[in-house]
């Protein structure tokens, strides 16, 4: 008995906690009427860890499949030994759980998914009979299991998973987006296996069964594909809901697959080309001369080969290009022939150039009405209107001319007084320096303290001041005069 999926449970699924597990495996079947709440969390713990169990590809799987499924769940007798516990035994209320889901289409038998026309989405409404009634009223009483509806025992069969699908389809329309031109959108069902097998599902690769229910899914169901089971297309803004696969997306296909065929090929042979290159020259060096020459005409082969697949890769190529540029005009020509059908609705909705021409000329025929009513008006309005006497015109003038004289006048004097007092100020200040100065020197003329009493008038000072400064200047020449002798002695 194995306990990995228990294990990988209890480390991946926060609803399986070891404190759960009592309840998770116990058979709580009877909870649906006596506990509903307690019940609904023991079936969503299940339905998530079913849904982990198939994306971890931890799932037992048939011996003929080398690649585990992801998208799909195989139900048998070992899946439920796989998930036994050594301590809680089996899990008693599976069967229950995988009828829930089936009710529910959270998981769908693989045939019955693969061969519905209807989306999984799509819900008939549909009158149930007498006997279905009465069977859904005994379970919900909890009378019993009708119809082996309800039960510990676990279908057998390969079921989708719904979680699994829509994650994988959102993941797809992720790395998708930027794919534009019709290229690029269109692949053959191998190569799309190729690019997105090992892209959808985090750490893992999509099985053969996985890629056709996902190609069955975004074609039916979420309309993101268009599939003919050989060509996939990504459908793009301007293709059709009801579009199918064309002759011409088969051949771009089939162009890209091919493309890619050769790119690998070249990739190869240029390998091996380098291989016999390094072969032939460790033949030389231990002087064996017949594996030398060996090598030597396999690398020519391999050369030739590689030239080859690279001149139909380019041609290949070129031919590519080519049919993305005609993709690209016949879109443009489409958008061209929309946006001409929408100008000719335009013109047509404004009536034409001679509509125009008309609304033009009755538009300024209403301009010239207008202007001749107000001429008509202008005219009444002089007739009837006051007279207006030139002279109180003017002597009212005058008198806001001589109001603004005067006001400038007072301006005038104002600047002026401020000028005169700034100019007193100065000349105080110069008077105080030269006294500061005297006295500075040890003498102070008589004139200078006359001048401290006599600071208001503006004459007086100056002449003390200039006084002062000749005292000063004296002084000075004086002293001169009494050093010369001494200096010279």
């Amino acid at each position: 008995m194995s306990t990995a999926l228990l294990d990988y449970l209890l480390q991946n699924e926060p609803s399986f906690r070891k404190a759960r597990l009592p309840a998770l495996y116990s058979d709580f079947r009877s909870q649906r009427t006596l506990n509903p709440d307690g019940y609904q969390a023991n079936i969503s713990a299940w339905r998530h860890a079913l849904a982990s169990i198939a994306r971890s590809g931890l799932a037992p799987a048939s011996k003929s499949s080398t690649t585990p499924d992801l998208l799909v769940l195989d139900c048998d007798e070992r899946l439920v030994r796989a998930l036994e516990s050594k301590q809680y035994g089996r899990p008693l209320a599976l069967g229950a759980v995988f009828a829930e889901a089936l009710s529910a289409k959270e998981i769908i038998a693989l045939n019955d998914f693969l061969t519905s026309k209807q989306s999984v989405y799509h819900r008939a409404w549909t009158i149930a009979s007498p006997w279905a009634l009465a069977a859904w009223t005994l379970r919900q009483l909890g009378v019993a299991d009708v119809f082996g509806a309800r039960g510990d025992k676990v279908p057998t069969g390969r079921f989708v998973v719904l979680a699994n699908l829509e994650a994988a389809a959102k993941e797809f329309v992720d790395r998708t987006g930027q794919l534009t031109s019709r290229f690029e959108r269109t692949f053959t069902k191998t190569q799309f296996s190729r690019v997105f097998g090992d892209q959808l599902v985090e750490g893992r690769t999509l099985s053969a069964t996985d890629v056709d229910v996902l190609l069955r899914f975004l074609e039916r169901d979420k309309g993101l594909v268009m599939y003919d089971g050989k060509t996939v297309k990504i459908r793009g803004p301007d293709d059709d809901r009801e579009g199918r696969v064309s002759e011409e997306d088969a051949s771009i296909a089939q162009l890209k697959e091919l493309l890619g065929y050769l790119t690998h090929q070249t990739g190869v042979l240029s390998r091996r080309v380098d291989e016999l290159a390094e072969a032939a020259k460790q033949a030389v060096a231990k002087k064996n001369r017949v594996a030398a020459l060996a090598a030597l005409k396999s690398k020519k082969l391999a050369e030739s080969t590689l030239a080859a697949r690279f001149n139909t890769l380019s041609q290949l190529e070129e031919t590519a290009g080519k049919i993305q540029q005609a993709a690209d005009n016949v879109a443009l020509v489409r958008v061209m022939e929309s946006s001409g059908e929408a100008l000719k609705r335009l013109n047509a909705a404004v009536g034409g150039a001679e509509g125009v021409e008309g609304v033009v000329e009755r538009l300024r025929g209403q301009i010239e009405t207008a202007d001749e009513v107000n001429v008509i008006l202008a005219d009444a309005e002089s007739a009837g209107g006051v007279v207006v006497d030139e002279g109180e015109i003017d002597d009212e003038l005058a008198v806001m001319e001589r109001e603004e004289r005067e006001k400038e006048e007072k301006e005038r004097k104002k600047v002026e007084e401020e000028k005169k007092n700034v100019d007193d100020e100065k000349r105080s200040a110069e008077a105080e320096e030269v006294r500061k100065r005297l006295e500075a020197a040890g003498t102070v003329p008589e004139n200078q303290k006359k001048a401290e009493k006599q600071k208001d008038g503006d004459a007086v000072v100056e002449a003390e001041a200039d006084d002062a400064a000749e005292e000063l200047s004296r002084m000075t020449l004086e002293e001169t005069k009494e050093a010369e002798p001494q200096l010279a002695a």
